[in-house]
Protein backbone atom coordinates (compact mmCIF):
# COMPACT_ATOMS: atom_id res chain seq x y z
CA UNK A 1 0.00 0.00 0.00
CA UNK A 2 1.08 3.62 -0.46
CA UNK A 3 2.70 6.01 1.90
CA UNK A 4 0.48 8.12 3.50
CA UNK A 5 1.07 11.72 3.61
CA UNK A 6 1.77 12.86 7.18
CA UNK A 7 1.86 16.44 8.39
CA UNK A 8 1.48 19.03 10.77
CA UNK A 9 -1.83 19.94 12.17
CA UNK A 10 -1.38 22.79 14.46
CA UNK A 11 1.42 22.59 17.19
CA UNK A 12 0.28 19.69 18.59
CA UNK A 13 -1.46 17.17 16.61
CA UNK A 14 -0.04 15.07 13.37
CA UNK A 15 -2.64 13.97 10.42
CA UNK A 16 -2.10 10.85 8.65
CA UNK A 17 -3.80 10.87 5.05
CA UNK A 18 -3.68 7.61 3.14
CA UNK A 19 -4.32 7.87 -0.94
CA UNK A 20 -8.06 7.93 -2.10
CA UNK A 21 -10.07 6.42 -2.52
CA UNK A 22 -11.48 4.77 0.36
CA UNK A 23 -11.63 1.58 0.39
CA UNK A 24 -11.97 -1.20 3.45
CA UNK A 25 -8.20 -2.25 3.08
CA UNK A 26 -6.84 1.05 3.51
CA UNK A 27 -9.69 2.15 6.65
CA UNK A 28 -8.45 -1.08 8.34
CA UNK A 29 -5.00 0.02 8.25
CA UNK A 30 -6.36 3.18 9.35
CA UNK A 31 -7.55 1.32 12.49
CA UNK A 32 -4.74 -0.85 12.95
CA UNK A 33 -2.55 2.73 13.31
CA UNK A 34 -4.82 4.40 15.16
CA UNK A 35 -4.87 0.79 18.17
CA UNK A 36 -1.01 1.21 17.80
CA UNK A 37 -0.71 5.00 18.18
CA UNK A 38 -3.16 5.11 21.30
CA UNK A 39 -0.23 3.34 22.98
CA UNK A 40 2.43 6.01 21.83
CA UNK A 41 4.17 8.20 24.65
CA UNK A 42 2.88 11.42 24.95
CA UNK A 43 -0.07 10.74 22.72
CA UNK A 44 -3.32 12.49 24.28
CA UNK A 45 -6.00 11.35 22.01
CA UNK A 46 -6.45 9.34 18.42
CA UNK A 47 -9.09 10.15 15.88
CA UNK A 48 -9.75 8.49 12.71
CA UNK A 49 -11.23 9.53 9.48
CA UNK A 50 -12.30 8.39 6.12
CA UNK A 51 -8.88 7.65 4.90
CA UNK A 52 -7.22 9.17 7.81
CA UNK A 53 -6.31 9.51 11.14
CA UNK A 54 -5.41 12.45 13.49
CA UNK A 55 -3.49 12.03 16.91
CA UNK A 56 -2.93 14.99 19.35
CA UNK A 57 -0.15 15.23 21.43
CA UNK A 58 1.43 16.61 24.42
CA UNK A 59 3.47 19.74 22.60
CA UNK A 60 5.67 19.79 25.95
CA UNK A 61 6.51 16.33 26.23
CA UNK A 62 6.31 14.63 22.66
CA UNK A 63 8.97 14.55 19.88
CA UNK A 64 6.90 15.48 16.82
CA UNK A 65 9.72 13.60 14.66
CA UNK A 66 9.32 11.14 16.28
CA UNK A 67 5.93 10.52 16.65
CA UNK A 68 6.80 11.03 12.42
CA UNK A 69 8.63 7.69 12.35
CA UNK A 70 6.30 5.62 14.52
CA UNK A 71 3.50 6.47 12.12
CA UNK A 72 5.64 5.88 9.07
CA UNK A 73 6.14 2.24 10.59
CA UNK A 74 3.05 1.61 11.91
CA UNK A 75 1.78 1.78 8.36
CA UNK A 76 4.10 -0.08 6.81
CA UNK A 77 3.71 -3.11 9.54
CA UNK A 78 1.85 -6.35 8.42
CA UNK A 79 -0.73 -6.19 11.76
CA UNK A 80 -3.24 -8.78 12.39
CA UNK A 81 -6.41 -9.41 10.67
CA UNK A 82 -8.92 -7.28 12.16
CA UNK A 83 -11.53 -8.93 14.21
CA UNK A 84 -15.05 -9.28 12.42
CA UNK A 85 -17.48 -6.14 13.50
CA UNK A 86 -21.04 -6.99 14.37
CA UNK A 87 -24.14 -7.48 12.02
CA UNK A 88 -26.58 -4.66 12.63
CA UNK A 89 -29.99 -5.00 10.73
CA UNK A 90 -31.50 -1.80 10.76
CA UNK A 91 -35.25 -1.87 9.12
CA UNK A 92 -36.17 1.11 6.54
CA UNK A 93 -39.11 2.57 5.71
CA UNK A 94 -38.68 3.66 2.00
CA UNK A 95 -40.15 6.57 0.02
CA UNK A 96 -43.07 9.34 0.55
CA UNK A 97 -42.38 11.13 3.57
CA UNK A 98 -39.88 8.75 4.76
CA UNK A 99 -37.93 9.42 1.49
CA UNK A 100 -38.43 12.33 -0.02
CA UNK A 101 -35.26 11.77 -2.34
CA UNK A 102 -36.12 8.77 -3.41
CA UNK A 103 -37.40 9.33 -6.80
CA UNK A 104 -34.44 11.85 -7.23
CA UNK A 105 -32.43 9.04 -6.83
CA UNK A 106 -33.94 6.67 -8.93
CA UNK A 107 -33.82 9.71 -11.88
CA UNK A 108 -30.30 9.73 -11.46
CA UNK A 109 -29.30 6.07 -11.88
CA UNK A 110 -31.83 5.36 -14.22
CA UNK A 111 -33.25 2.48 -12.41
CA UNK A 112 -37.02 2.38 -10.53
CA UNK A 113 -37.63 3.80 -7.21
CA UNK A 114 -37.98 -0.17 -6.34
CA UNK A 115 -34.63 -1.30 -8.02
CA UNK A 116 -33.44 1.35 -5.79
CA UNK A 117 -34.62 -0.14 -2.73
CA UNK A 118 -33.95 -3.58 -3.44
CA UNK A 119 -30.34 -2.73 -4.49
CA UNK A 120 -29.81 -0.79 -1.45
CA UNK A 121 -31.36 -3.63 1.05
CA UNK A 122 -29.03 -6.03 -1.37
CA UNK A 123 -25.45 -4.50 -0.13
CA UNK A 124 -23.23 -5.60 2.83
CA UNK A 125 -22.30 -2.20 4.15
CA UNK A 126 -18.94 -2.00 6.43
CA UNK A 127 -19.05 1.33 9.08
CA UNK A 128 -15.72 3.10 7.84
CA UNK A 129 -15.82 5.50 11.09
CA UNK A 130 -18.44 8.12 13.40
CA UNK A 131 -18.17 11.41 12.52
CA UNK A 132 -20.40 14.87 11.37
CA UNK A 133 -22.85 14.29 14.61
CA UNK A 134 -22.77 11.65 17.33
CA UNK A 135 -23.41 8.30 16.08
CA UNK A 136 -23.39 9.24 12.15
CA UNK A 137 -21.78 5.99 10.80
CA UNK A 138 -19.99 6.33 7.23
CA UNK A 139 -20.45 3.43 5.66
CA UNK A 140 -18.67 2.02 2.56
CA UNK A 141 -20.14 -0.60 0.02
CA UNK A 142 -22.39 0.93 -1.92
CA UNK A 143 -23.37 -0.34 -5.23
CA UNK A 144 -21.74 1.83 -7.86
CA UNK A 145 -25.04 1.90 -9.82
CA UNK A 146 -26.53 3.94 -6.54
CA UNK A 147 -23.62 6.13 -6.36
CA UNK A 148 -26.12 9.99 -6.52
CA UNK A 149 -24.51 13.23 -5.39
CA UNK A 150 -25.43 15.28 -2.36
CA UNK A 151 -28.25 17.76 -3.09
CA UNK A 152 -26.87 21.08 -4.82
CA UNK A 153 -29.35 22.87 -1.85
CA UNK A 154 -29.02 21.23 1.96
CA UNK A 155 -32.12 21.23 3.96
CA UNK A 156 -32.44 23.24 6.86
CA UNK A 157 -33.51 19.99 9.31
CA UNK A 158 -33.24 16.65 8.23
CA UNK A 159 -35.35 14.38 10.52
CA UNK A 160 -33.72 11.63 13.17
CA UNK A 161 -33.30 8.38 11.51
CA UNK A 162 -33.29 9.13 7.66
CA UNK A 163 -31.35 7.01 5.48
CA UNK A 164 -29.53 8.88 3.03
CA UNK A 165 -27.04 8.66 -0.07
CA UNK A 166 -24.57 11.16 -0.38
CA UNK A 167 -21.98 10.18 -3.72
CA UNK A 168 -20.62 6.48 -3.17
CA UNK A 169 -21.74 6.30 0.38
CA UNK A 170 -24.75 5.50 2.41
CA UNK A 171 -25.59 7.06 6.11
CA UNK A 172 -28.10 7.59 8.82
CA UNK A 173 -28.87 10.76 10.30
CA UNK A 174 -29.33 9.98 14.15
CA UNK A 175 -30.43 13.17 15.01
CA UNK A 176 -32.64 15.84 13.64
CA UNK A 177 -29.68 18.60 12.02
CA UNK A 178 -29.40 19.76 8.29
CA UNK A 179 -27.80 17.77 5.81
CA UNK A 180 -27.22 17.82 1.85
CA UNK A 181 -28.04 13.80 1.44
CA UNK A 182 -30.35 12.20 -0.80
CA UNK A 183 -32.93 11.05 1.73
CA UNK A 184 -34.38 7.64 0.39
CA UNK A 185 -35.94 6.30 3.51
CA UNK A 186 -36.57 6.33 7.61
CA UNK A 187 -35.55 4.22 10.15
CA UNK A 188 -37.03 3.97 14.29
CA UNK A 189 -33.86 2.58 15.02
CA UNK A 190 -31.94 4.80 17.48
CA UNK A 191 -28.88 5.55 16.42
CA UNK A 192 -27.52 7.29 19.55
CA UNK A 193 -28.59 7.02 23.38
CA UNK A 194 -26.65 9.06 25.65
CA UNK A 195 -27.76 6.20 28.50
CA UNK A 196 -26.34 3.57 26.53
CA UNK A 197 -23.30 2.13 27.01
CA UNK A 198 -21.60 2.78 24.53
CA UNK A 199 -23.90 5.46 23.62
CA UNK A 200 -23.77 5.12 19.56
CA UNK A 201 -25.60 1.76 17.94
CA UNK A 202 -23.21 1.20 15.24
CA UNK A 203 -18.94 0.89 15.64
CA UNK A 204 -16.55 1.19 13.00
CA UNK A 205 -15.99 -2.40 11.49
CA UNK A 206 -19.43 -3.16 12.21
CA UNK A 207 -21.45 -4.49 8.64
CA UNK A 208 -24.86 -3.42 8.42
CA UNK A 209 -27.97 -4.55 6.02
CA UNK A 210 -30.91 -2.78 5.72
CA UNK A 211 -34.11 -4.32 5.29
CA UNK A 212 -37.67 -2.79 4.18
CA UNK A 213 -40.24 -1.98 6.72
CA UNK A 214 -42.22 -0.81 3.47
CA UNK A 215 -42.10 1.05 0.38
CA UNK A 216 -44.24 4.01 -0.66
CA UNK A 217 -43.57 5.19 -4.23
Amino acid sequence: MTQPRIFQFGDAALVCEAHAPATLDCQQRVWAVADAARGWPHVLEVVPGMNNLTIMFDPLEADRAALTRLLEAAWDAPGEAPSAGREVEIPVQYGGEFGPDLQAVANHTGLSAKEVVARHTAGEYVVFFLGFQPGFAYMGGLEKALHTPRRSSPRVEVPAGSVGIGGEQTGIYPATSPGGWQLIGRTSVPLFDPARSPPTLLQPGDRVRFTVAGITA
